[in-house]
């Protein structure tokens, strides 16, 4: 039995065979829509094929040990840095916030001050006024002068403020801060002596408890004669202790009534200033002007908080700044080793990016895979260290078991105040670090030629 032999098909005499049905491949499969050819099933490509490739080669298990080692302390050092960065400015802005408090507690946050030594003549008037303006929360009069204590030997300088102790718990801190508690700082003590609160600080100089007794000297009233000025002293009775935590205020503060300071000092019925508390302590600066305005008062200023502490607000804030450059550093060390880390990738993976490149890839598209595996490693050790440092600081916040010297700070515990423009601001800097860093192995790599790359590899 012969074997069947076909003859060749000749176009110019043979019929033409007839079309596959419509909506069916030749192999009986499903055509595409409207009868179009059956497209073969397969992997798509992925959209962006630079992220792509990056993710691939970070994912990738054929790296070298060393650009594993490598990958690691990058993504941990820029982890480290993140959390150090981010908990110490936590602590920064605490430290910040406890002074602004402590200070805001202190002084009024808005003072009205007469423009000559005379102070303000009519106090109850302008202090019933300033309480009526909207945001004013109390209003209280004081004096404020200097003068000496004295007390078995030892002299230091102090600030005497004279307050209605009841008027004065509307405006600040300073009733809270007295020991023993006080309804008032009487006017005449046991003896005839009036009363005298004394900062912790200068109390503790010139050797001076409560119920002892020291004497003041100012010369304010003081006598002249043929030898000069005799200055004014008047003995006081010690009835309590201050303590801000402030040394500036601890260290040169006394308190004492209000009358008897207007004696002591010769004012009369005058007083130094009007101190005004207000609902929202940061709109003091605007306030400040709008209520000198509405008083319209001859002779009479306004001050208020954020100005007399500027200088110490301004310091705090460049030293912030400083510490978060000098942190960033750390960040810097690490984005230098995600250099040494892409510079082995482009090493390992010159035979893809000459296959790359031979298909028909840019130097643009190759630049691309390696800047966005650069930002990668930069991402995961950010998003690494944002986690780890979020975690620290609320244990900060919850257990404060860092504990400090009150001796020797104002406070006993760690203040933690993270702040989300502090984080927006680490992770911006954290990742513009490692994308920089990126860019001289990118454009290296993307330098390549393909053949070349293709025969070394091979």
């Amino acid at each position: 039995m012969h074997a069947d032999h076909r003859r060749p098909f000749d176009p110019r005499g043979d019929p033409v065979p007839a079309a596959a049905p419509r909506g069916r491949t030749r192999r009986g499969g499903r055509g595409g829509r409207r009868g179009r050819p059956g497209r073969p099933r397969g992997r798509r490509h992925p959209v962006n094929l630079p992220l792509w490739i990056a993710a691939r080669y970070l994912r990738s298990r054929r790296w070298s040990s060393f650009a594993t080692v490598l990958a690691g302390i990058s993504i941990g050092g820029v982890a480290l840095g993140v959390t150090a960065l981010l908990t110490v400015l936590a602590v920064m802005n605490g430290f910040e916030n406890e002074i602004q408090s402590r200070i805001a507690g202190t002084d009024a946050h808005v003072v009205l001050l007469g423009d000559n030594t005379g102070g303000i003549g009519d106090p109850d008037s302008l202090t019933a006024r300033a309480a009526r303006y909207p945001g004013v929360v109390g209003a209280a009069p004081f004096v404020y002068a200097k003068a000496m204590v004295l007390r078995g030997g030892y002299a230091e300088g102090l600030v005497v403020k004279g307050v209605d102790l009841a008027a004065e718990r509307r405006v600040t801190s300073v009733g809270r801060n007295i020991a023993p508690p006080l309804d008032s700082i009487p006017g005449a003590a046991a003896g005839g002596l009036p009363a005298i609160v004394l900062g912790s600080e200068l109390a503790a100089r010139v050797g001076a408890a409560i119920g002892d007794t020291v004497v003041l000297a100012s010369l304010a009233g003081a006598q002249h004669s043929a030898l000069g000025y005799s200055p004014k002293l008047r003995p006081f009775r010690v009835a309590g202790i201050f303590t801000s935590g402030l040394y500036t205020y601890d260290s040169s503060f006394g308190f004492t009534g209000l009358a008897p300071a207007q004696d002591f000092f010769q004012l009369g019925g005058s007083v130094t200033g009007i101190e005004i508390k207000l609902a929202d302590m940061f709109a003091a600066p605007r306030i400040a002007g709008d209520l000198l305005r509405t008083l319209d008062t001859p002779g009479v200023r306004a001050n208020n908080w954020i100005e007399l502490n500027r200088n110490l607000f301004t310091w705090m804030k460049l030293e912030k700044t400083v510490m978060f450059v000098i942190l960033a550093l750390i960040v810097l060390v690490a984005a230098f080793s995600i250099v040494s880390t892409l510079f082995m990738v482009v090493l390992e993976k010159r035979r893809d990016i000459g296959v790359l490149k031979s298909l028909g890839a840019s130097r643009r598209v190759v630049m691309r895979v390696f800047l966005l595996e650069g930002l990668l490693i930069g991402g995961l050790g950010t998003g690494l260290g944002v986690t780890l440092g979020g975690l620290l600081i609320a244990v900060l916040q919850r257990y404060p078991f860092v504990r400090l010297p009150g001796d020797v700070y104002f406070i006993e515990r760690l203040p933690v105040r993270p702040e989300a423009g502090d984080f927006a601001a680490v992770i911006l800097a954290s990742v513009l670090l490692c994308l920089a860093a990126a860019l001289y192995p990118a454009w290296r790599a993307s330098l390549l030629d393909p053949v070349d790359a293709i025969r070394r590899q091979a």
